[in-house]
């Protein structure tokens, strides 16, 4: 973990901004938004594909392979999404809230409990590093996500229309 570089910081480490950044950036979830390209559709293909284990046989059971192939196909794909969607949005609120506690000119902590929470202002350099962190850092994720977020709409809009269709 980086340590603040302002000594007198009253913010306990585990919630000053840039540790929680850098906690999130290495958990096993998290960190899945900060690959490359390929490995993060690997990735998003992979919980799409294990996703289908739940969405399949719902899918089979009101519209069965054999007579209704197109429509299995559609509703198990837009039901395997659903699990897509739920960690993409995990994913998104987990980067939007370091976004947002980095970018903060306060630090809002809680020494003990959540009964005794106070607020911390930042120095100048540390809100000048934490700010420089987001744009370099964090925005790029953040579009990523949205990115991410308008292809799978993309998607379902093409599955509703290929859908009416049949």
């Amino acid at each position: 973990m980086i340590r603040s570089s302002v000594s007198n910081c009253p913010v306990p480490t585990d919630q000053q901004p840039l540790n929680e950044y850098e906690e999130l950036k290495s958990s096993w979830l998290f960190r899945d938004a900060t690959l490359d390209w390929r490995k993060y559709i690997t990735k998003l293909a992979w919980i799409w594909g294990l996703s289908w284990l739940i969405a399949g046989p719902i899918a089979a059971a009101s519209f069965p392979p054999h007579k209704y192939i197109a429509h299995f196909m559609l509703c198990g794909g837009a039901g395997a999404s659903v699990g897509l969607v739920l960690i993409l949005v995990r994913l998104y609120l987990g980067w939007f809230y370091v976004c947002d506690r980095l970018c903060s000119p306060t630090v809002f902590y809680e020494e003990s409990g959540w009964y005794d929470g106070q607020t911390w202002t930042k120095p100048q350099e540390v809100l000048n590093r934490d700010r420089l962190i987001v744009s370099y850092e964090i925005k790029p994720i953040l579009r990523r996500l949205q990115f991410t977020f308008a292809g799978l709409a993309g998607m379902y809009v093409t599955g509703t229309i290929v859908w009416h269709l049949f």
